[in-house]
């Protein structure tokens, strides 16, 4: 599945680079067997307004989508954890995964951040990295949810991510994400990200904004050590 590769590039930050390879993007998901057939053709709008667009206009546009608030994050356990000290373990133990892996994460980038957990997994076989996409695969398939209902053409590729890792878009999974709405001013975004007091009590009354168990559930895997592929270790 190096071809994730491809979608953690279009996941990024927009820049120039960025768009001047689209084109040689569009052909290399032509030519892969193991995608869907019609990736290219679904990809299309976003491959082409990314080549087309202003920069500028392309970096404000991906900020505005994925950066303002908390509801198209691109940080996976921020949907689970949010900012509370599980996060932080998740972290830990996801870094320790890509290390495990043989790889070092570069850039100021946390682990849980989705273009680079699809890097993680275009590194491993086939089987496994289809596995390993599925871990995290009801936080996919409510942001794919998310954006078509906000007709972006980013919807198309978490389609794609779940049509690769063998996710059915269904309902539940779609509404499993604790509710999250972008802020419309700057006082509802800092009221957003404030973080919340931690409170130390012996009998704490149940938090109504918790994760979904089924959520928190997936994602732990995300947190375990990697699965040993033992066919490569015979051969």
């Amino acid at each position: 599945m190096k071809s994730l590769h491809l979608f953690s590039l279009l996941l990024s930050y927009p820049t120039q680079d960025l768009q001047a390879v689209c084109s040689e993007i569009r052909d290399r998901l032509s030519a892969d067997k193991s995608l869907p057939p019609d990736t290219a053709k679904r990809l299309h709008p976003l491959l082409t307004r990314l080549a087309a667009s202003d920069v500028y206009d392309a970096q404000e546009a991906y900020v505005e989508l994925f950066d303002r608030g908390r509801a198209h994050s691109l940080h996976l356990f921020e949907h689970v954890h949010g900012e509370s000290r599980d996060r932080g373990q998740a972290m830990v133990d996801l870094r320790q995964r890509y290390l495990d892996g043989g790889l070092e994460p570069q850039g100021n980038e946390l682990p849980d951040y989705l273009p680079l957990f699809l890097d993680y997994c275009s590194t491993l076989p086939d089987p496994l990295a289809r596995e390993t996409l599925a871990e995290p695969g009801v936080v996919l398939i409510a942001l794919a949810a998310r954006l078509a209902e906000k007709q972006s053409d980013y919807s198309a590729l978490f389609e794609l991510l779940c049509d690769i890792a063998g996710l059915e878009m269904d309902e539940e999974a779609a509404n499993s994400l604790p509710p999250a709405e972008d802020p419309e001013t700057l006082e509802e975004l800092d009221a957003q990200w404030e973080e919340e007091e931690i409170r130390f009590t012996a009998d704490a009354a149940p938090d109504p904004n918790a994760a979904c168990p089924q959520v928190s559930a997936i994602l732990d895997r995300m947190r375990a050590p990697a699965p040993v592929d033992t066919a490569n270790q015979r051969n």
